[in-house]
Formats: structure tokens, sequence, C-alpha cells
């Protein structure tokens, strides 16, 4: 489905204001004091835009920080001119300006922005917010909850370290923090009522950090994953796993006892497990009984793609700490030429990036395309992440549907906008490249991308 201005979506257009500036946020508790940050509207995160499906959405953004920035809609598909890339859609905002943002909600479900400029500095200072495009039936729930995870590097007197983009984050797994935080606030406790339906929104803002939830005796089910219906179902492993920029909807029912509390505990990284949150139970129950509402999500107006008539195209991630061993390790397996090839890649690094795709670092947005794609056909790419490192790979302007892992079909087929990759893994995703443009193929872990994991797809 083409992404058009309708005549009934100019009529519903709702009018939003970000403004982007120094400010302070409560980050920790007290005694510690205020964190200064980089605040829209005065807060982290940023206001939540919320409107619903077809409706139409107009932003200004008033730049009133000392350098210039832009916003990325992060999973939205709208056209080319709005995705807030420096250079490639548009100019920076200039310390001082506006920039008028305008598009419709085309799909319903979970996003957030943030800006593309100097992004791993900008989203580690704070300068992120949701943005909910809620269906016109949504399902029936107690209570539609948003949490922005995020994690910090903080200082002994509560300030962000300065030590932004340095070179071993960069050759390494990122700007990984100390402190987590959901909703800008180290959190303590989340009331909660036994028999309670609630649709929980998750929304993963940090620059590295990958959070690996889990919610132990609770029932849930994901509904949604980066905004997309999925088949609703329990978590692999019962972990809720996310990426930086990765979120997913989950049917959460409390089944805990009255004045009990139960850990939400992040798992994800191996021996350094901790408590991010408590669910704290209401003494007095909402209800005895689960509910047995409908809970599957009605599908987004997405072209389905033919994997069987399909042009393909291979990319190799390779680069960073212990990347010249992974990529010897994997050359016997990764063929020895061409696009794709680990031959083709190993004497071919250019630029002087610490991150490669295809054997080439970027250097800036402006980049010569890595892959032109016919507009209106199908197209599977097949990445191979030939490093040592964790990288969630976002494509911007589309949404993909990951259809095998290690040459194995996936279970669901989901769709996503940035999906997860484990060192060595091999996955491959399908799309219709059906929104015209030049758009952002990289790496979310912010410090990869600006390390050179980053290249441009062009749609004609």
């Amino acid at each position: 489905m083409p992404i058009i201005m309708t005549k009934a979506a100019r009529a519903e257009t709702k009018a939003f204001s970000l403004r982007a500036a120094r400010g302070r946020a409560r980050l920790v508790p007290e005694p510690h004091g205020e964190t200064p940050a980089w605040c829209y509207n005065g807060a982290v995160p940023g206001p939540e835009i919320r409107v619903r499906q077809g409706e139409r959405l107009r932003i200004t953004v008033e730049n009133a920080l000392a350098e210039e920035t832009t916003v990325h809609w992060h999973g939205v598909r709208l056209p080319n001119a709005m995705d807030g890339v420096p250079h490639l859609t548009q100019r920076p905002i200039a310390a001082g300006d506006t920039f008028v943002y305008e598009f419709d909600a085309v799909d319903a479900g979970t996003f957030w922005y943030h800006p593309h400029q100097r992004s791993f500095e900008q989203v580690g200072r704070g300068l992120y917010g949701p943005m909910i495009i809620e269906e016109t039936e949504p399902p029936r729930v107690d209570r539609d909850i948003t949490w922005v995870i995020d994690d910090w590097r903080l200082t002994q007197s509560a300030e962000i370290s300065e030590d932004f983009g340095n070179r071993h984050d960069m050759n390494h797994g990122g700007r990984v923090g100390n402190t987590a935080t959901i909703n800008g606030r180290v959190p303590d406790t989340f009331a909660v009522r036994r028999g309670e339906r609630v649709r929980l929104r998750l929304i993963n803002a940090a620059n590295a950090r990958i959070f690996g939830l889990d919610f132990q005796t609770h029932a849930l089910k994901v509904i949604a994953l980066d905004g997309q219906p999925v088949t609703p179902h329990q978590p692999t492993d019962g972990l809720v796993v996310l990426g930086p920029a990765m979120r997913a909807d989950l049917i959460l029912d409390m089944t805990g006892e009255p004045s009990s509390r139960v850990s939400v505990v992040d798992r994800f990284y191996k021996g350094l497990e901790y408590r991010l949150v408590d669910l704290a139970y209401d003494e007095a129950p909402l209800r005895e009984y689960t509910p047995d509402w409908p809970i599957a999500l009605p599908a987004n107006p997405l072209p389905e793609p033919d994997p069987g008539t399909a042009r393909r195209h291979d990319v190799v991630f390779n680069g960073g700490m212990m990347g010249g061993m992974v990529m010897r390790e994997m050359g016997g397996s990764m063929g020895e030429s061409g696009s794709g090839g680990m031959g083709g890649t190993m004497g071919m690094m250019h630029g002087n990036g610490i991150w490669f795709i295809n054997g080439k670092a970027a250097e800036g947005h402006v980049l010569d395309p890595m892959l032109t794609l016919d507009r209106g056909k199908s197209h599977v790419i097949a990445m191979t992440n030939a490093t040592a490192w964790h990288h969630p790979i976002h494509l911007h302007g589309h949404s993909f549907r990951v259809i095998s892992r290690n040459g194995a079909k996936t279970t669901h087929r989901e769709w996503q906008d940035t999906v997860l990759m484990a060192p060595r893994e091999k996955v491959e995703i399908a799309f219709v490249a059906d929104n015209p443009g030049d758009w952002m193929f990289h790496c979310h872990i912010l410090e990869h991308q600006a390390g050179g994991m980053m290249g441009v797809i062009r749609v004609v």
C-alpha cells in the first residue's frame, strides 16, 4: 500500500509541539539531586504523542539546543522527506530554528521518536519519547500502559558521564550504563491488582543495553513487535528480549496474591541479573478470575512479500573487537566472493570506521546506496552477523517479515523494523519495497552506527 495522504486524513490533523532543550530530570531518588539532561518539553522521556490510526499528525519541533538536531519517527511508515535523517532527507534543524513534520498515522502500534543527529549523544542525554497509534477498535484491557525503558551511565553525583563516543564503547558493545529507568525514573514499585489485565507497551530507548525481562509467575502474551501485530504467544524462554529501539506489546494478566510483590528481573546478561521493578499488589483484588477477552490485534495495511519471487540481496556486518577472528571462523561457510561473500569483504575494508557493512564503513549520513531496490517488488535481504557482538538492525521507512534464522524458518514470521542479530547469526528478512526514497539501514546500538555500521537503501 503506498503511503499517501487522503482527504479524510487532512480533515483529522492533530497538532503537537516539541521543544528540544537542556533541562533537569529526576532520574534517581533522593538524596541525589536532579540530573542535567536534554529534554523534549522539559521532560525525560518527552510527551507521549497518541493518536488514532488514520489520523494525520503535524508536529512542530523547536530546537533550543546549542547544536543541530532532527527528529526521526522510529518505525513509522511515512514519506521520505519526513524521516528526520540529517542531510539525507532534510537539512538539520539549526539552533534556534523550527521544522514541521507532517504525515499520516498509517499503522496502529507502539512507536517512538528520537534525534538522528549525533544520536549516540543526543539520545544518551535524554532526547526521546513514545508515539502511540491506537487501533480503531483496540482490544479490551483494564489499563493501557507505556514503559519507556532506558539505562544511563551516571557518575556518583547522578550526573550523566561525559564520555560519549569513546573508542572502547564503539569497539565493543556500545554505551551500556549503570542505572536503569522506566519512564525517566529509577522505579521501585508499579501498583497492580489481582485479576487486572494490562496492555503493557515496552520501548527500549537505550543506546546499547539489551533487556531480557522476566515477569516470573505472570501469564503474559506478546501481541505486537515493533508496533506490528503478531500471533499472540508466550515469549521464548519466558524472556521478553528487546534490543535498542525495539518494542513489544504484552497482554499481562495480574495473577499474584493480594498484598504481594513480584519482581520483574532483567536476565539478558548472564551473571548480571538485577531487579528492574516490583509489581506491588493492592490488598483488594479487582476480580478473582482472569479475563477471557480476545487479544489478537487487527493487521496493519502492509503489502505481503513473496519470498519465492523476491530478488535476493546478501549483506554482511563485520568489524569491531574480535571481528577479524570471527570473519576467519565463518569464512568457510560464507562463500568466496560476491556481494555478501566473506572472501569479498576480507580484503575490501573501506573507510576509517570501526564497523562495516559489506566491507564499507559509513562516514556521515550522505552515502551512495548500498542497495537499489525496485519499487513495488518483493525483496529478501540475507544478513550475516560476522562479529562477536549483538546488533539490532533497523530499516527506515518499511517493516519487514523475519522469515528465517540460521536457515530455520521462524515460527511467527513476525513483522519488525529492527531485528536483533546474535553474534555469528544469519537472518533473512522479506518485504515489499513500496516506499520510494533513500532510507537508512543501520545498527541501532548508537555507538556502532557512529562507528560506521550504517548504509543507505534506495527504493526507485
